[in-house]
């Protein structure tokens, strides 16, 4: 398990790429026909995303003054100007300001205004040029990383997760070099349209995508870090998601009742999980309850509660009241 814990920041990958093409699954036909309500679209992306954003904010509170010493001055105030705006990725110094992962927020909050363009293109209309656009997609999505690893700006021998440069934090957290995998998302929708649900194929794409996953993770280091954290492995993400959305076994074992119950909670898991861990950790609760022992994976099964808690008290029904104000 080592080496996917270790690679958890893949995850935000995946789910760039992910959320492309869901939106795309129930988008694109619209788009492409000229028939999307922009507005109404974006009043929708906006009730799903903003209310557990904003309790992410609210939670981590206590972020506030270790940004303050850790910025200049100025920086620390543009910090709590465009956090709230989603526009905090824009800046790379900033991008992780306030909550480390709302950075991605930023990204896909740019992502939902182009969506409609990007659905609107025009369908290939055999599966070889389908392939060929994503294999395109891809080629443009590892240029940011392949420079990095070309010219090393920060000057960093072998980067990993923890290290830190200015040039590796534009790549890292702001949304242009992570676009290509959105816009994988969106055209792997066409694909998936061209497959049968119950074809073998999405099976064995679905396996191998996991399987070939893994085995990347095993490489370690021999990977550049630069190129793994986000476009050499779109195509093995995108046959995850063709194996997911047929009707096979894989598919079948994540529709699982307790699988979909928890996985429903996955925004509110991952958008919260950094300032409730610190806070977790930080008010000595696990010590005194004498549950540290237990730790790291009693912290984890509290994250999960936590998640699911916010997803019922306050994602739904935040979501509700705003759609029927806004008309979305």
């Amino acid at each position: 398990m080592a080496p996917v814990v270790n690679a958890g920041y893949l995850s935000v990958s995946f789910f760039i790429l992910l959320s492309g093409f869901v939106l795309a699954y129930n988008y694109a036909g619209r788009a492409r026909a000229g028939k999307l309500d922009l507005v109404r679209f974006l009043k929708a992306r906006w009730t799903r995303l903003y209310p557990i954003y904003l309790l992410s904010l609210l939670l981590g509170w206590q972020m506030i003054s270790t940004e303050y010493t850790e910025h200049r001055h100025w920086m620390f105030w543009l910090g709590m100007g465009l956090t709230p705006l989603l526009l905090q990725g824009w800046v790379p110094e900033i991008a992780t300001f306030w909550n480390t992962p709302a950075w991605t927020m930023s990204a896909e909050a740019f992502y939902y205004l182009i969506f409609p363009w990007v659905a609107g293109w025009r369908k290939p209309y055999s599966k070889g040029r389908m392939i060929f656009r994503l294999g395109l997609v891809w080629a443009l999505a590892l240029i940011p990383g392949s420079l990095y690893v070309l010219y090393s700006p920060d000057g960093i021998a072998q980067p990993d997760r923890f290290s830190y440069g200015p040039w590796l934090q534009a790549l890292k957290f702001t949304p242009l070099p992570h676009l290509m995998s959105f816009v994988f998302g969106v055209m792997l929708a066409n694909l998936d349209e061209a497959i049968p649900r119950d074809g073998r194929i999405r099976l064995w794409l679905g396996v191998g995508g996991f399987l070939s996953v893994y085995g990347v993770l095993l490489l370690g280091l021999r990977v550049p870090y630069a190129m793994i954290h986000d476009g050499l492995l779109i195509p093995l993400f995108g046959s995850i998601v063709l194996g997911l959305a047929g009707d096979n076994l894989l598919s079948r074992f994540f529709r699982l009742g307790p699988l979909v119950f928890v996985g429903e909670s996955s925004y509110c898991l991952y958008l919260l999980h950094f300032n409730l861990w610190n806070w977790l950790h930080a008010s000595g609760l696990l010590v005194a309850l004498g549950l540290s022992r237990f730790d790291p994976w009693i912290s984890y099964a509290i994250l999960v509660a936590l998640g699911l808690l916010a997803l019922h008290l306050v994602e739904k029904p935040a979501q509700k009241v705003l759609r029927q104000w806004l008309g979305a």
